[in-house]
């Protein structure tokens, strides 16, 4: 007879799945650029290889998510997604060439970005009529970014980039070992003969749009923040520093989310949040030298991620019934967090050059934010209801 864990002890296992799985992010986004680049690559084959790892966010969701609506096996698809990530890491501990990288990051970030989608199901699904709790939950995906964003830099900082895969392996199975306990609660599934085809209407295409602009402005952020920092005259451990208050910022928007989900429409919280960002990259451009203005830059990834993300969720999962939930979820990282971020990392590589170029890689941001902020407007204001396929859940 299969164990059965109630809401509450399943939604702490969440937790932990959630803080591995963006401490895992903590280590790739900050350190990786540090540590291809300790390992003889230039801008453009560091900003390809960065470029691979958002790539595989277009297919492998999309692919895991149709198999999880089909079957309803979406705890089972995690648990898989981490022992085959855990299993094909263990290829980057070999000093390869630029191609063998390259492959080795298509096939273990193909496992393990199919893992955040159903992750997302499972948490709201669990959580019911109180959805609005899904920012506490995960917050601690970000508790686990900040943590590993510090502690990855002074590590680096006392050993060298070397040790960045060592704190990767540790870190898939620890996201092997929290998935285990999840319980294979099948979701129901649609009978072949009634389910619709997965269709988007005009708002939701505008949304995907603005979405994908907004993470090609994140391009230098996720590609080359540590070593922009790093040719300032910064150290990888005031950089980790740097990022962790970004992540601190973010969890206590977290905790304000719902509060500002209830009280302003979606379209508004995403135009205010994505005009900051504009102004979140102009600093990073114009004010490296001055610690106050990155530290202003940081703090508003309360807003460039926390609120955009809480509030892009809802959006989405409003969206879908039971039988497109997953793939619905998946949509939207695929084009936001894998065609924009892979198509923002790759031409800020290119805007990088040998360095010259580091300051125009933040401007190009700063103008993807722009027309993000124009794109978003184009959606009409309403005010948010509660989401009726998380009461069915």
């Amino acid at each position: 007879m299969p164990r059965t864990l109630s809401s509450e002890q399943q939604l702490r296992w969440l937790r932990a799945c959630y803080f591995f799985f963006f401490a895992i992010l903590g280590v790739m986004v900050p350190y990786l650029g540090v540590f291809f680049d300790s390992r003889g690559f230039n801008a453009a084959e560091i900003g390809f290889l960065l470029a691979i790892l958002m790539a595989t966010r277009i297919i492998a969701p999309n692919l895991w998510a149709l198999v999880a609506d089909r079957t309803g096996m979406r705890s089972e698809l995690i648990k898989i997604g981490a022992a085959t990530a855990a299993l094909t890491y263990v290829s980057f501990f070999y000093e390869g060439s630029f191609t063998y990288l390259a492959i080795s990051l298509a096939i273990y970030t193909f496992f393990w970005n199919a893992i955040l989608a159903q992750l997302e199901v499972i948490t709201l699904e669990t959580l019911g009529e109180q959805s609005t709790r899904y920012g506490a939950i995960r917050s601690w995906g970000s508790v686990g970014y900040i943590v590993l964003v510090v502690g990855a830099g002074l590590a680096i900082s006392e050993w060298g980039p070397w040790v960045v895969p060592y704190i990767g392996m540790s870190l898939f199975l620890g996201m092997l070992l929290c998935a285990m306990p999840l319980p294979a609660n099948r979701a129901a599934v649609v009978d072949k003969a009634s389910r619709k085809p997965l269709s988007l209407n005009r708002n939701m295409w505008i949304f995907l749009f603005s979405a994908m602009l907004l993470q090609m402005s994140a391009g230098p952020f996720y590609g080359f923040f540590v070593l922009y920092l790093k040719q300032a005259g910064y150290t990888e451990a005031v950089a980790g520093v740097f990022v962790a208050f970004g992540v601190l910022a973010e969890i206590i928007m977290f905790m304000f989310a719902p509060r500002l989900l209830e009280k302003f429409d979606v379209v508004t919280l995403l135009a205010v949040s994505i005009g900051l960002t504009v102004l979140r990259w102009l600093l990073m451009a114009f004010g490296v030298d001055s610690p106050w203005l990155i530290g202003l830059s940081q703090l508003l990834h309360a807003f460039t991620f926390g609120l955009v993300h809480a509030a892009s969720i809802q959006f989405v999962f409003q969206q879908f019934d039971i039988s497109h939930r997953s793939q619905g979820q998946a949509l939207y990282a695929s084009l936001s967090f894998g065609v924009g971020g892979a198509l923002g990392t790759w031409i800020c590589g290119m805007i990088w050059g040998d360095g010259s170029g580091a300051m125009w890689t933040w401007i190009f941001a700063a103008v993807c934010a722009l027309f993000s902020l124009i794109t978003i407007l184009l959606v009409p204001h309403h005010r948010n209801q509660q989401p009726t396929s998380a009461l069915q859940a």
